[in-house]
Parts: structure tokens; sequence; C-alpha cells
């Protein structure tokens, strides 16, 4: 009985996503879901991802905390429209919940939606938005096992982006064990080793996000 719940609640999720993505392609919207773990960087990511390509795209973001509107009034702080979801203790965003905040925006002054996902390495990986890609964020701080432990994170996403390399003289972590458990689980996964404190690395990953939004849009 509780196996055919869980299916029931996919399934529904499911179907509301694909609405929700029907919508963003009529408006040629390129939306991505961000997924880490609390405190691996996703605003500041955020924060500097919308600095490094808002010459060339118009950006909005949702927001998913359990809790609180400081995300979003950082966000906010950069001039794009955004919208913050509370979800009052659920792990993660889904369909629905997204939904709810179409009203406040205008997809057709938008070239990227970026929903900030709610930090957890488990269920925001099973609940579809309607996203073109999933993108996830892993520090160094967390350690090199992660992927092993959290596979369908890393099986799910378009991206990973290893960041805080610039505490790696400081913490038990080897990018090569990440690069390595990953592609294992994820061979088309892009991996990008990033310092949103330094630098490092963005601008590569400005590049191809820019990119993948240009071939979404012309598809």
């Amino acid at each position: 009985m509780k196996i055919t719940v869980v299916r029931a609640i996919l399934e529904a999720n499911e179907r509301i996503a694909d609405l929700n993505r029907q919508l963003f392609d009529q408006s040629k919207l390129y939306v991505i879901n961000l997924m880490s773990s609390p405190g691996a960087g996703k605003t500041t990511l955020l924060e500097k991802t919308i600095d490094g390509v808002k010459k060339d795209l118009r950006v909005g973001v949702i927001e998913g905390d359990i809790q609180s509107s400081q995300d979003a009034e950082r966000i906010a702080r950069k001039g794009v429209p955004v919208v913050q979801i509370n979800t009052g203790g659920a792990c993660h965003l889904d369909g629905n919940m997204i939904r709810e905040t179409f009203h406040e925006f205008n997809f057709d002054e938008l070239d990227l939606l970026v929903v900030e996902n709610v930090g957890n390495l488990v269920c925001p990986a099973e609940f579809r938005v309607g996203e073109d890609m999933k993108v996830m964020i892993l520090s160094v701080a967390e350690g090199d096992d992660k992927p092993q432990k959290y596979p369908l994170m890393f099986r799910e996403s378009k991206a990973l982006l290893i960041n805080k390399i610039d505490l790696l003289p400081y913490v038990d972590c080897s990018l090569e064990k990440i690069r390595e458990d990953s592609l294992r689980i994820n061979p088309d996964l892009r991996i990008f080793e990033v310092s949103c404190k330094t630098g490092e690395g963005l601008e590569e990953w400005f590049g191809w996000l820019k990119e993948r939004v240009k071939e979404g849009r012309l598809g």
C-alpha cells in the first residue's frame, strides 16, 4: 500500500511537470533545477551566475527554502525577478509548488528561469518541476564520498559544479575521486571545478550555460 501511494504522488507530479514544461516551451524559456545539500553554495553561485550572464540572458529565479526569505532577498538585490517558496517542512520543491508562482512572472521577458531547490541530496532528484536540466553543486567541504552515497542526484543531473575548491588545502577531499565516481554513475555528466570566492572556473560555467540556453531556445 505504501508503494502504491508513493507511486501515485510521483505520477501526479510528472503530469504537472509536463504541463509546466509545455508552458516553458511556449515561451522559449530555459529552466534549470539547481540542487545541493545545505551550505554547498547554491545562492552564492546563483548570484555569481546572474552577474556573469546578465549581459546576454534575462534571468528569473524561484527560491525554495523550508523557512525564511533570506535567499530571495539576496537575489532580488541583483535586480532580477524572484519569488520565494517556503515549504514549511517539505524537503523538496515539486511541479505544483512552482506552478503556483507563475502569475508572478512574465515568461516572455525571460530567457532563463533558475529554480533553487531546497537543500537536500535526496528528494529533489526524484521530483521534476518541468526543467530542461538538473544541475547540482557539491562543495569539497562535504567530502568525496557523496557520489557513492547519493547516486540518484548525480545520475539525474546534466552538470556538476564542484564548489569551494579554494578550500582544498584545508579539507580531506579528492577531486579525482569525485570525478571518477560521478562519471561512473553518469558518463555524460559535465563537471566544473569552481570557487565562488576566488572566481576560479566560473567563466567556463557561464559560457557553457549560455550555450545551453541558446540551443534550448532555438530548439
